[in-house]
């Protein structure tokens, strides 16, 4: 128990032979239930998986018939959590890349209701110059783009580090979500982010110490791969939140100050498009002051609207 609240760990495990043992040799005593999510795993992880769990009885195995992806073993380990009666789950990786003995900060502003989601970030100011000296340059890249986009489909503007899944949920939020429509590969902690917004759900970020051992390629995710299946996601999961959080579970203009800017911005910036060539390279003939004042309209009104639209969003998301 932590502070009078049952606690489970949950670890997605997919070829983590190599450091899954260090990952459950560190667990604290705050936490009640271990669950151990093998995604169909083809390595011998299970293996060390069911030698820890013989001096530690916390651990349990949960084995996938199929491959799902960490999104889906973490639904599963935080499903079997909640009929297991856990308070709060808390979500780390199998690959000794998140140091559990910093757990209580994010347990912390769960317990005392201040969130009912606790992500890690290795970005605040108190660990920014140590997270930018051990990151690789390109992955620094890759998150700063993925943020932006996230930022925006999540409406969690002030956000960041979002694919970092060092996470603690409450039981209410994993209760409420409906996780069979949840993003269960690569991107998950987007995918998350953008239904706790949804569904009104608040968050927090807490500093987290960075952790790579020299030597270990810990992380499975290859870049570019990863940022093409993840930002169309990221864009469906967008206009999802929008229809279900400002027109379902309740109104908002907003959502028409973002269609609007969808339908003023392609078409202004088409039609000027159009003028351009035809005024450089035809003579410019069908140029005219009514059409280019036309097209000056559609494109300041557009980005008004994205602008006010985006302001709205951020307000309502706080």
């Amino acid at each position: 128990m932590y502070r009078d609240k049952k606690i489970a760990l949950v670890i997605p495990a997919y070829n983590e032979e190599k450091l899954i043992g260090q990952t459950l040799a560190n667990i604290p005593e705050c936490i009640d239930t271990v669950y151990v999510v093998d995604d169909k795993s083809p390595d011998n992880q299970n293996s060390v998986i069911l030698k820890c769990a013989e001096k530690d009885r916390r651990i349990t195995l949960v084995k996938h018939e199929e491959n799902q992806g960490p999104g889906g073993a973490i639904i599963t380990g935080y499903l079997r959590a909640n009929q297991d009666g856990h308070d709060i789950s808390v979500v780390v990786g199998g690959d000794f890349q998140m140091d559990l003995s910093e757990v209580n900060h994010l347990l912390d502003p769960v317990v005392e209701g201040k969130a009912d989601y606790a992500k890690g970030n290795r970005f605040l100011l108190s660990k920014l110059q140590d997270t930018l000296s051990k990151m690789p340059k390109i992955r620094l890249f890759g998150n700063w783009i993925i943020t932006v986009l996230t930022k925006v489909a999540s409406g969690f503007y002030k956000t960041m580090d979002v694919v970092d899944g060092y996470t603690a949920i409450t039981s209410q939020a994993i209760e409420v979500i409906d996780w069979s429509r949840a993003w269960k590969r690569y991107g998950y902690p987007m995918d998350f982010l953008i239904r706790l917004n949804a569904y009104g759900f608040k968050i927090i970020e807490v500093p987290r110490t960075a952790v790579y051992l020299p030597g270990e390629r810990q992380s499975q995710i290859k870049g570019f791969n990863y940022a093409m299946k993840v930002s169309p996601m990221l864009i469906r999961n967008f206009f999802w939140r929008l229809n279900f959080k400002y027109l379902f579970v309740d109104f908002h203009p907003l959502v028409f100050f973002y269609y609007l800017s969808f339908f003023l911005v392609p078409v202004g910036l088409g039609f000027g498009g159009y003028l351009a060539v035809d005024w450089l390279f035809f003579g410019g003939y069908n140029v005219t002051a009514p059409r280019a004042v036309l097209d000056a309209l559609m494109l300041i009104s557009g980005f008004q609207f994205l602008l006010f639209a985006m302001l709205f969003d951020m307000e309502c998301s706080k």
